[in-house]
Order: C-alpha cells, then sequence, then structure tokens
C-alpha cells in the first residue's frame, strides 16, 4: 500500500505536534518555515533539495 502525501501537509503536521505538545512558541515556528523559504531562494537550495532527494530514498529503500 502506497500513501502519497503533501511534503507541506506532514511539514504542518510536525509543526502543529511540536507547539501543541512540545510547547515551541507559534512564533518560533513561523520564523523557522519564514527561512526556510529564504534558504530555498539561495545557492544552497540544489543541494538540500539533493540531500532531502537522497534521504527520502535511503528511508524508501530505493537507492542505489
Amino acid at each position: 500500500m502506497t500513501v502519497s502525501l503533501p511534503l507541506v501537509v506532514v511539514l504542518g503536521l510536525v509543526a502543529w505536534l511540536a507547539i501543541k505538545f512540545l510547547g515551541v512558541r507559534m512564533w518560533v515556528a513561523v520564523v523557522i518555515a519564514l527561512f526556510g523559504f529564504y534558504l530555498a531562494d539561495t545557492f544552497l537550495a540544489p543541494a538540500i533539495d539533493s540531500g532531502t532527494r537522497t534521504g527520502v530514498d535511503i528511508v524508501n529503500g530505493t537507492h542505489n
């Protein structure tokens, strides 16, 4: 069985759980999200994308 969820849904759920149960303040979650958007527009974006895809492949067991 394959379940397909958009990454934003998963990250939103993680953020909600962190705010609800770990006591993370809402402004901290917003700052982290804004920093992620800022980082996506830098020269580091291809390296982050490649690392994320490799990590997902390893977790899924599809890495060669």
